[in-house]
């Protein structure tokens, strides 16, 4: 009997001290950004390298400045630097699953932030619920054009999973008010502030009767506004966008355009981190983790400035 006991307290000492050599711990993250000349990326960014800071945890930041190939060749070069899990927002939707079938071909987790790639999931996906954000913004500025109107739609990257929720959310919107026909739309490649002004010149030169406007992103927003300023319409447009960028948020402030819908950037940021922590240590985690956008209007949006989520 005494002998049993012995040989299985012996057995449950080795089996602890097993498991605490195999558990790991991150030391180094990949952080793959799609384009740090945008403002929500940014955010992101400093949230994960804060974040991972306070855990000590050194953080390699590559950006892809918008573009597909880069991102490819950037992620390579990240897995032969021996990072213990890979942070990964796609600059495109073309080329989005290659990095992540590199790295888990290298056993690197992937913990993709805002989009996913299709086709090839990372270990876990953390976004905002663009679909009902963007219905909601979307409702907004029908209701403020009387519920009726000719509307236009300036997209995202084509493809991108933002784009394709924003599109759904804001189409749902629309469904439900037969007053409102879409009289055009145009995609952007990297969602920039020069081609929400330019889409939008064209817009109005082709359709100068419009009052609603969706631009799905806080800096095509900007753009339109900028656009419709000069053009000097008679008739009013509501006008939103979606992010809650800092310099947007200032904009909606002073009335420059009606509504966005602010993510939880920073939030983001802080979860990639702990994610991948808990990942690299043997958990699991959720495939898709949403997170709640906030309605943001001119009558709101001062905390949002004092205190961006």
């Amino acid at each position: 009997m005494k002998l049993s006991r012995t040989l299985l307290t012996t057995a449950a000492i080795l089996a602890l001290s097993l498991g605490s050599v195999q558990a790991k711990e991150v030391k180094k993250l990949g952080l793959a950004v799609a384009n740090l000349q945008a403002n929500f990326f940014n955010q992101i960014k400093q949230a994960v390298e804060a974040e991972a800071k306070t855990r000590g945890i050194e953080v390699i930041t590559v950006d892809a400045k918008g573009d597909g190939p880069t991102q490819v060749n950037q992620v390579q070069d990240l897995l032969t630097q021996n990072i213990d899990a890979l942070i990964y927002i796609p600059a495109g939707a073309a080329a989005a699953t290659i990095p992540v079938k590199l790295a888990h071909q290298s056993n690197v987790p992937v913990i993709n932030v805002d989009r996913n790639a299709d086709g090839a999931p990372g270990d876990t996906f953390l976004a905002t619920d663009s679909v009902a954000s963007a219905n909601a913004v979307c409702k907004y500025i029908i209701e403020k054009a009387g519920g009726k109107g000719n509307m236009v739609i300036i997209h995202g990257q084509k493809g991108t999973t933002p784009e394709v929720d924003r599109t759904k959310g804001c189409m749902d919107a629309v469904k439900a008010n037969p007053g409102v026909k879409i009289v055009a739309e145009q995609w952007s490649n990297i969602w920039s502030q020069d081609e929400g002004f330019q889409i939008m010149q064209n817009m109005l030169q082709a359709n100068p009767d419009v009052s609603i406007v969706f631009a799905q992103a806080d800096a095509l927003a900007l753009g339109a506004a900028q656009a419709i300023k000069v053009a000097n319409p008679s008739q009013k447009i509501a006008l939103g966008g979606f992010d809650g960028d800092t310099a947007a948020l200032e904009a909606l402030k002073n009335g420059v355009f009606d509504v966005t819908a602010t993510q939880q950037t920073q939030k983001m940021g802080r979860d990639a981190v702990a994610n991948a922590v808990k990942i690299v240590g043997g958990e699991k985690a959720p495939p898709v983790q949403l997170m709640d956008a906030t309605l943001t209007t001119k009558d709101n949006v001062a905390g949002f400035i004092a205190n961006h989520p």
